[in-house]
């Protein structure tokens, strides 16, 4: 440019010293407007740096005149319109594809975001807060980077569960040792039971009881166990008195029954045969009999009062009668007197 500025003025103008000096203040004044409008501009592509020696004012123009193209979603660190000056720098982050799977749809987004969070608010992807996201919302965005977002939702379910009901079992002595009877059928309860169930992406993948309430009690089955012996048949040299009777070879006494206690409640009493009058519910107790009638010595079963030995006798004791001990005077009294079968097991 320079040469053509100098040909035009040695055609216009004439060689003398003025010729001259108007070529010098061209020369210099094209000087001065290239310095001037030259830059020195530095562009950095993902980390990369490239030098620009440029006389474009746009940021824009710099990388445009430079075959720098920006894609849609490339970001810049100074805007494209704005003006350059000598030794800026520009910093590009490229737009890279990242692959999104949501609500049972796999997108691929081209994104230059800084993280997955600031990616998702951009490309407008809601995120509860229950949600998962995997790798995290903080994960830097990389190239071919897999992001999951998973749907969490809980629900809370309220359920009416039977109670089972428990049985007890209860001795009874007036029904025959092996026997059984229901004396009250049991009844299931209810309760209801609150769940707290947790889905992902539609799926159930957990559930938690958080509370139980009985709404109606079960009803408790009692069944009464048979303790009453079978009486075995004996032989006795005594023959049967007025009022017995015999089942099937077993003898069965028919007799009134008295009963006594020791003179203080608790105390201990001592009988005919020298053993010491004892009552024991759930064992072997002693009872005075008319050894006439019924041997000392002899096992018996008392119906209502249990099983027995005849180890005492008594002067008012004559004949089908017999005294039952009792541990105290209430219990005495509370027998009374009464006629009840005795069944002679030895």
């Amino acid at each position: 440019m320079m040469e053509k500025v100098k040909r035009y003025l040695k055609n216009h103008f004439s060689n003398g010293p003025k010729a001259a000096f108007l070529v010098l203040l061209v020369v210099i004044g094209a000087a001065i407007f290239i310095t001037n409008t030259r830059k020195t501009v530095y562009v950095y592509i993902d980390g990369k740096e490239n030098k620009v020696t440029t006389f474009r004012h746009t940021v824009n123009d710099v990388l445009t005149s430079n075959n720098i193209i920006l894609g849609p979603k490339d970001k810049t660190s100074i805007g494209i319109d704005s003006k350059v000056k000598n030794q800026d720098k520009i910093y590009i982050k490229k737009a890279m594809d990242v692959q999104i799977e949501v609500d049972g749809k796999t997108l691929t987004m081209n994104s230059a975001e800084s993280d997955i969070e600031s990616m998702l608010k951009v490309e407008g992807i809601k995120v509860n807060e229950t949600d998962k996201v995997l790798p995290s919302k903080d994960q830097p965005l990389e190239k071919g980077l897999k992001v999951a977002i998973i749907r969490v939702e809980t629900k809370t379910i309220k359920e009416a569960k039977a109670l089972a009901y428990s049985t007890v079992t209860k001795n009874d002595g007036g029904l025959d040792k092996g026997k059984q009877k229901i004396v009250q059928s049991g009844k299931a309860g209810e309760k209801l039971v609150t769940t707290k169930v947790t889905y992902e992406n539609g799926k159930e993948v957990s559930r938690k009881v958080i509370s139980e309430a009985v709404t109606k009690k079960p009803v408790q089955k009692v069944v009464a166990m048979g303790t009453k012996p079978k009486v075995q048949p004996v032989s006795t040299k005594y023959s049967a008195s007025r009022g017995s009777s015999s089942e099937g070879g077993k003898r069965i006494i028919s007799v009134r029954s008295t009963a006594y206690s020791p003179k203080k409640d608790y105390g201990r009493a001592l009988t005919a045969s020298g053993m010491v009058a004892v009552r024991d519910a759930d064992g072997t107790s002693t009872v005075a009999v008319d050894p006439r009638v019924i041997p000392i010595g002899t096992k018996l079963y008392i119906e209502g009062y249990g099983y027995a030995i005849a180890a005492d006798t008594g002067l008012a004791i004559k004949g089908n009668k017999v005294d039952l001990f009792f541990n105290t005077l209430s219990e005495a009294r509370n027998w009374g007197a009464r006629y009840v079968n005795v069944h002679i097991i030895n």
